[in-house]
């Protein structure tokens, strides 16, 4: 190596101090590479915030002996899907989880049977909220609602509301 304008002697001492400058840059290079360490951190979770299901209605008309599909929608007001396992009927809403209109007073809901829904095993999964909106998903339970063959004719018309719940 040649360096220009320097005495043949202090060529030694500036490529020692360059063998040097390489070594520690290496060094340093290398603990930032293979470095390791302990230590510990702290992360926090959010709350899950319960999911919505309006009052399930069926899709077409019901009669003695049929099933009828059930429709709702279920509203997430979580910042992240939420995924639904079943959906069972909620019996401490209505009469059983079942309500018919007042003009139809006389219609028993015994008549009436759900069925636990799990989509076939693989559940829902609801969107996230975005922004301010919540993420909704339209369900459609099939051939979840059934009535007796021995309902009443004061069934006739009657419009039922189905009262489902979350399960597992």
């Amino acid at each position: 190596m040649s360096v220009v304008g320097l005495p043949t002697g202090a060529r030694g001492p500036l490529v020692a101090a360059w063998v040097v400058l390489f070594l520690a840059v290496a060094g340093a290079a290398t603990a930032l590479w293979t470095g390791s360490g302990a230590g510990w951190g702290v992360a926090g979770t959010g709350t899950t915030v319960p999911v919505t299901l309006t009052a399930a209605t069926p899709s077409g008309d019901l009669f003695p002996g049929g099933r009828a599909d059930v429709l709702l929608t279920a509203t997430n007001p979580n910042p992240s899907p939420v995924r639904l396992e079943a959906l069972v009927l909620d019996t401490a809403q209505g009469i059983g989880g079942f309500a018919v209109d007042t003009g139809h007073s006389g219609c028993g809901v015994s008549a009436l049977s759900y069925g636990s829904q799990t989509n076939g095993g693989i559940g829902w999964t609801l969107p996230a909220r975005a922004g301010s909106v919540d993420g909704t998903l339209a369900i459609r339970l099939p051939s979840a609602l059934t009535m007796s063959a021995d309902a009443v004719n004061a069934c006739q018309g009657a419009r039922i509301t189905v009262y489902l719940v979350v399960g597992s």
